[in-house]
């Protein structure tokens, strides 16, 4: 990149104009495409309710028929922009049409029916969510670090491994992690996986439909920085066949009854409910899991429920911790890491909240 694109691209705005850029993030019609377009606001913003709608072609998003393609953009979510810096700001959206209905790719806005559900919100609930990824090299979409067409050695050194020949990709990673905590994302940890170029970061603890939001902001900050880096962002949850460890998003959670004195009673009772809506929740849980979920690499089959103290062949994982302490959380490790967080954080809610057998 040469020294003036460079120089424009940091330019301070600040000096010359109270004006900042809003950049509106969406979910496109796959429900794992993400879109971005920018616009100006006359001055800096604090609340997300002082940011206009907007609307964008639908039928360019696979969201709209060409003849009615207009969808409109709804504020939800706020972050400082780590690319542009300043008071400019990244805007999580969802998606409605204009007679105000949620288009049927907006999954936030089911979400939000249960989170804000009086007993959802009186539970208080938490979670915590591992976020799996492959990094792959841009032509061949073939793991970074891999030999092209080739494998590399057996896993075993990978894990959180350190060095040149059992980590590639760091650099991404760390610049990821960093632009995260500047956008005041609540990730909480990075760690290199089992398979080699592939890593993990975690989001939380995050109340609420508040995770979700920022786990696809994180989404969101990382495929802009793999795309400056010419590197391709993988979600799917297999993406090697054979022996190697597919890609998840295990997801932790607890409620305030789970928290408290007695609380492993309480998880027992959720984890039995989980049981009884495990084909629901597995259909809803990723697309191409089954590849994943096979009973072997860390993963329970998928026709089968299990769960288990420390137990990381189990549907449901328990601590040991809060076996100990007989309080605590629980991490459900079925869900893909193509998930979507407003579906599956949601629906562990309702299934363990609001759902009566």
């Amino acid at each position: 990149m040469s020294s003036v694109l460079t120089d424009l691209l940091n330019l301070d705005l600040s000096d010359v104009t109270e004006k900042v850029i809003a950049e509106y993030i969406w979910i496109g019609g796959s429900g794992m495409d993400m879109r971005s377009k920018a616009r100006s606001l006359s001055g800096p913003v604090s609340s997300v309710k002082e940011l206009p709608k907007w609307n964008y072609d639908g039928s360019s998003t696979g969201q709209a028929r060409g003849h009615d393609s207009e969808v409109i953009l709804y504020p939800q979510a706020i972050f400082p922009d780590p690319f542009r810096r300043g008071k400019h700001i990244l805007v999580i959206c969802d998606t409605y049409s204009p007679n105000g209905t949620a288009i049927p790719s907006n999954k936030r806005a089911a979400a939000a029916t249960i989170f804000n559900a009086k007993a959802v919100i009186d539970e208080e609930t938490w979670y915590g969510l591992e976020q799996e990824y492959t990094l792959l090299q841009k032509d061949v979409k073939w793991p970074l670090g891999w030999p092209i067409g080739g494998y590399p050695g057996p896993q075993g050194p990978y894990y959180c491994g350190v060095g040149a020949d059992k980590a590639w990709g760091r650099d991404i990673v760390d610049a990821h992690y960093k632009a995260c905590l500047y956008a005041g994302i609540n990730i909480s940890g990075i760690n290199g996986e089992v398979m080699p170029g592939q890593w993990e970061f975690q989001v939380g603890p995050s109340v609420g439909i508040s995770a979700a939001d920022e786990l696809w902001c994180a989404r969101y900050i990382m495929e802009r920085i793999t795309e400056k880096a010419g590197v391709v962002l993988s979600f799917d949850p297999k993406p090697i066949e054979g022996d190697w460890n597919g890609a998840g998003c295990h997801t932790n959670y607890s409620t305030k009854s789970m928290r408290k004195e007695g609380g492993f009673e309480v998880i027992k009772k959720a984890i039995e409910k989980l049981k009884l809506r495990h084909k629901d929740h597995i259909s809803a849980y990723g697309e191409g899991n089954e590849r994943r979920l096979t009973g072997r690499h860390e993963t329970a089959d998928i026709n089968t429920f299990s769960w288990g103290v420390a137990n990381r062949g189990a549907s449901v994982r328990v601590g040991r911790d809060t076996e100990k302490e007989g309080k605590g959380y629980f991490e459900d490790r079925r869900p893909a890491s193509n998930m979507d967080p407003y579906i599956v954080t949601s629906m562990i809610a309702e299934t363990t909240i609001l759902w009566n057998p």
